[in-house]
């Protein structure tokens, strides 16, 4: 299984935000740590703010912030509000599917499970687990400035 591109923004913007606490992050600097086009993000976090994970503030001192504390926010739940379906083949999509062998197929339940562990897994982890001590020592999150609050 392979998670969108967006998806995969969406989670980097929830992880950067974890690292900066409370202080608001825009869109310009998030763009500029992780070299991701500003357009792009524009998206992802508009998206991330209608589901209620980040806060988006106006004005002069605005920017972005999580809406959750970050061991309040499942990686399972942004998953699937970022993902568009989980049709991992033609035949998960009724509409769809014009497979001749579906119906006599028992591959299909077997890949249903399979998606189903994948997403009970992510389930288990909040943002605060991303952010865990040693992933602050890497290299890269260094040049995060963390705000203590």
């Amino acid at each position: 299984m392979r998670l969108t591109q967006y998806t995969d923004y969406s989670l980097r913007v929830l992880i950067y935000l974890a690292y900066k606490k409370d202080a608001n992050v825009t869109i310009s600097e998030l763009a500029d740590f992780y070299n991701i086009s500003r357009n792009h993000l524009v998206k992802v976090v508009h998206n991330l703010g209608l589901n209620g994970f980040i806060q988006t503030i106006r004005g002069k001192n605005g920017g972005l912030r999580l809406a959750h504390p970050a061991d309040k926010i499942i990686v399972g739940d942004v998953v699937r509000a970022m993902e568009p379906d989980f049709n991992l083949l033609e035949c998960f999509n009724p509409e769809e599917d014009q497979c001749v062998i579906t119906r006599a197929c028992a591959l299909k339940s077997v890949l249903f499970n399979a998606r189903d562990i994948f997403l009970q897994e992510l389930d288990k982890f909040t943002l605060a687990d991303a952010i865990k001590p040693s992933a602050k020592n890497s290299p890269a999150f260094k040049t995060i400035p963390v705000v203590h609050g």
